[in-house]
């Protein structure tokens, strides 16, 4: 059931970001009613009054290119924005994303066809009646009127496939690989593409597109959009001394233009091996990592598990050179098993079916060069180094869900598999102490109190750890009202107890995020969960000056969504973050403005969509992709 959930989500989410629904009111409507498959959600149609009602577009003729197509998402994507946060009263930002949306049409007029002009007309009109309105709220903003229609060009336009790559391609566009590819490492090659300074990696084109955890930093022909080019422009990035020229600039600015295209033969192959000639990429193309070539199905007869014994050995050993690597030695990369199948810059570290001959074992025993692990790290015993060349030999074969799996995460699933609920809620209470030591607490001062389901940490008093530990099984039981029944001890039903970590100030709570988490939390937020098997908790900001509701309120949603994660193997987070949210009863307790607000938002974060998997894949910043798990 939740499989074909996600499917009816995925493609509904699909259906709407594509078809012409412009009006935001609709456009929020028709998805809810897609994705959700369950019910309406009512959207007000207030924001009209910002936009302007639409009048029938002229019917555009032909199909717009790659680079048009884009034009008019960006346009819409702001002028949404701009009608958002009109509606919650914040004109200055509904003044800078309509300065933002008239600057890309006038970027676009150079090149605006009568095709392009059709379809962005209905968004001058727009611009126009939000431009009067906003001026009478003060808001300064430059002149604008909708400029005359192109004539009708004779030429036919290139033939554009449904996933918006043009089928006659131009061959004199900026090479990802020979031009984009080396200013990427050599400019940010220490902090970005071989580290992950500030929580952002880009070592390959597959993880730059992604972005950090914020959100995406290339829009394929926004430039506006696009906070790479923003933050170098401006002269943020980078750091350390270096500088982008202006030809360089100039290159990835044309870069992005064009569609931020990759001329490769892998996205996920390491910036630093990619080698071309602006045409014709110089690297043989490397097979998919899911291929049956590469990796084989357990049949159940081999002697050596790669989650059970490979996977610990490599991570316990490898980490801070291969794994979770400010700087990767020799361009392997082994965060997962598809990147170390992948090798590095000397080929292919594994031959499956012979261990001794895989360069990895080699490696491991001092036959190839400098023995492994470096670092003056004592070597593997010759019965671990066997273990791996074993699972080699046998044909390094593995289930296919764990080949693009975080070897840590591996790792961790499989000792949670085998272990009691009292072990791992004695790991948890030492990952909980490690967790406050990193984020600057006196873990002499760290107080702790233990319920039936939980165990509350934090530097408060031990009231409030008891009064938020009431809060959460109170959430708990309303929650299981809506879940499976689970059997055993309190301390089984999460598998252990879960963590609750209780921070005083909100201060601490966004400290702990960032070094904890690695990234920054929206500025509303009081409280979130986490959930990996292991790692099961509840962050909130709870202190002796907070009142009992108030706690209660902060809690009852993120255990929501805990009991719900925690309920099976692979439950996405979208769907235990909106699902939690709702059964706890956490959006019913909202005033009428606190909702308009809220539904302002959730036209904002539909209407910025290019692809349901934007959303599925988490590559959404979280308070976007939590309002569209919470109305699904």
């Amino acid at each position: 059931m939740l499989v074909t959930m996600i499917q009816v989500v995925s493609k509904g989410i699909q259906i709407v970001s594509k078809r012409s629904v412009r009006r935001p009111s609709v456009r929020v409507f028709v998805a809810a009613t897609l994705i959700a498959g369950m019910a309406m959600v009512n959207i007000p149609v207030g924001i009209e009054a910002v936009v302007g009602q639409e009048t029938n577009p002229r019917t555009v003729a032909k199909p717009l290119d790659a680079r048009s197509r884009t034009i008019v998402q960006s346009v819409d994507l702001q002028v949404k924005r701009a009608g958002a946060a009109y509606a919650g009263g914040d004109y200055g930002t509904s003044g800078e994303a309509l300065r933002k949306a008239i600057k890309q049409i006038d970027l676009a007029g150079n090149a605006a066809s009568s095709d392009l002009h059709d379809a962005l007309l209905p968004m001058m009109r727009r611009i126009v009646n939000a431009r009067e309105m906003l001026e009478l709220e003060g808001v300064t903003l430059p002149p604008f009127r909708i400029p005359k229609r192109p004539e009708e060009k004779a030429e036919p336009m290139a033939e554009t496939s449904a996933s918006g790559s043009s089928n006659n391609p131009a061959t004199d566009g900026v090479s990802f690989v020979s031009e984009v590819a080396p200013i990427l490492v050599e400019k940010c090659g220490g902090c970005h593409v071989r580290g992950s300074k500030g929580g952002f990696a880009m070592p390959t084109f597959a993880k730059l597109m992604e972005g950090p955890p914020e959100g995406v930093v290339i829009f394929p022909g926004d430039l506006i959009a696009s906070r790479l080019i923003e933050t170098i422009e401006t002269g943020d990035m980078p750091r350390g001394g270096g500088k982008v020229s202006k030809e360089q600039l100039a290159t990835l600015k044309q870069w992005v233009i064009q569609g931020a295209k990759f001329d490769g033969p892998d996205p996920t192959a390491m910036l630093t091996s990619l080698k071309g000639n602006g045409s014709t990429p110089a690297t043989p193309a490397m097979p998919e990592p899911d291929q049956p070539t590469m990796v084989g199905k357990p049949t159940g007869n081999e002697t050596v598990s790669f989650s059970k014994d490979v996977a610990p050995l490599l991570v316990e050993n490898c980490t801070g050179c291969h794994l979770d690597a400010m700087q990767t030695r020799g361009g392997l990369r082994m965060d997962t098993l598809a990147q170390m199948l992948r090798g590095g810059d000397s080929g292919s570290v594994m031959q499956p079916g012979d261990g001794e001959a895989s360069l990895l074992v080699q490696k491991l025993r001092g036959n190839a060069g400098d023995r492994m692990p470096a670092g003056g790290r004592p070597p593997l015993s010759d019965s671990d180094i066997q273990l791996i060349s074993t699972w080699i030999s046998e044909g390094a074969k593995v289930d296919e869900s764990l080949v693009q799996t975080p070897m840590k995460v591996v790792t961790a699933q499989a000792w949670l598999s085998a272990a009691a609920s009292t072990e791992v809620s004695q790991r948890r209470a030492k990952i909980a102490e490690e967790d406050f030591r990193l984020a600057g607490a006196d873990v002499n001062r760290m107080q702790n109190h233990q319920s039936d389901h939980f165990a509350v940490w934090g530097e408060v008093s031990p009231a409030t750890l008891e009064t938020v530990a009431e809060s959460a099984e109170a959430a708990l039981v309303q929650a299981r009202k809506f879940l499976p029944t689970a059997g055993g001890t309190p301390e089984d039903f999460f598998h252990g107890k879960a963590s609750i970590y209780v921070l005083p100030k909100r201060y601490d709570y966004s400290e702990f995020a960032k070094m904890v988490e690695g990234r920054s939390v929206p500025t509303d937020w009081q409280s979130h969960w986490k959930y990996d098997g292991i790692r099961a908790y509840v962050a909130v900001v709870a202190s002796e000056r907070a009142t009992e509701e108030e706690i209660a309120e902060r809690v009852v949603a993120p255990v929501a969504s805990l009991a719900v994660v925690s309920r099976g193997d692979g439950v996405p987070r979208w769907f235990a973050q909106g699902l939690g949210t709702a059964v706890s009863g956490g959006e019913s307790k909202r005033d009428r403005n606190e909702n308009m607000r809220r539904q302002a938002e959730l036209v904002t974060a539909v209407g910025s969509l290019k692809s349901g998997k934007d959303f599925l894949n988490g590559k959404l910043p979280p308070e976007r992709a939590d309002r569209m798990a919470v109305a699904i």
